[in-house]
């Protein structure tokens, strides 16, 4: 069921729905998944999403950020790397709709949904949480399904990125493969630190960072 569900949002999220839809609409996928594992007796530990103890998963999120944060800081400095941030999909973006991407789009929209769903419900769903217990079938299923996730999503990405069209020649069946690949690694890395971190505040903190980070690094050398 909760697989469906994510199919059916994928389609929907990145060919059939408006843009000003994206944020409501993800929001409320995350919401039936977490529905979908109440029913099916995961608890909020089990997700992931505990309340109890919050300050290990906030506090090793905040320090993956931190790194995430310097990281970016000195690849938009390096001239070898700077080029890697150059993104036409930023457009002409001015400061609002930047804060909008970075502050509402991306947690709300991206983060949230994504962490809910791949280190969170379906882990818990396929027999356990990273956040509990490490089970290499239950990591490697969903993360599997998080490289799945970003096929659409990498259509066109070639032409959009400099570095990705660079490096991968603007060939679309490349760049899908390895954009599957890639998440499907990452997603085994989130999984591994949401272990960590004994929670998916850890990897969503680090998530948010990643993406929103490099989207106002993009920003920045356009502006």
């Amino acid at each position: 069921m909760a697989i469906a569900v994510l199919v059916v949002s994928n389609i929907m999220s990145n060919r059939i729905l408006p843009e000003w839809a994206y944020v409501p609409w993800n929001l409320s996928m995350a919401f039936v998944l977490l529905g979908i594992a109440y029913r099916g007796g995961a608890s909020p530990v089990a997700v992931g999403l505990g309340i109890r103890h919050w300050h290990r998963p906030v506090g090793v999120g905040l320090l993956l950020a931190g790194g995430t944060a310097l990281l970016f800081a000195l690849g938009m400095v390096l001239p070898a790397t700077r080029n890697a941030f150059t993104d036409s999909r930023i457009g002409d973006a001015d400061l609002w709709q930047m804060l909008w991407v970075v502050l509402v789009q991306i947690p709300l929209g991206t983060v949230l949904l994504e962490e809910v769903a791949f280190r969170g419900v379906l882990p818990a769903l396929m027999g356990s949480s990273p956040a509990i217990r490490w089970r290499w079938i239950p990591v490697l299923g969903a993360s599997v399904l998080f490289g799945l996730w970003h096929i659409l999503p990498s259509i066109g990405i070639d032409n959009a990125n400099a570095a990705v069209g660079g490096a991968l020649g603007h060939n679309q069946a490349l760049t899908t493969t390895l954009a599957v690949l890639s998440m499907t690694a990452a997603g085994t890395a989130m999984c591994a630190l949401a272990r960590v971190g004994k929670g998916i505040k850890t990897t969503m903190l680090l998530h948010w960072a990643t993406n929103s980070l490099g989207f106002f690094a993009a920003w920045l050398l356009l502006h």
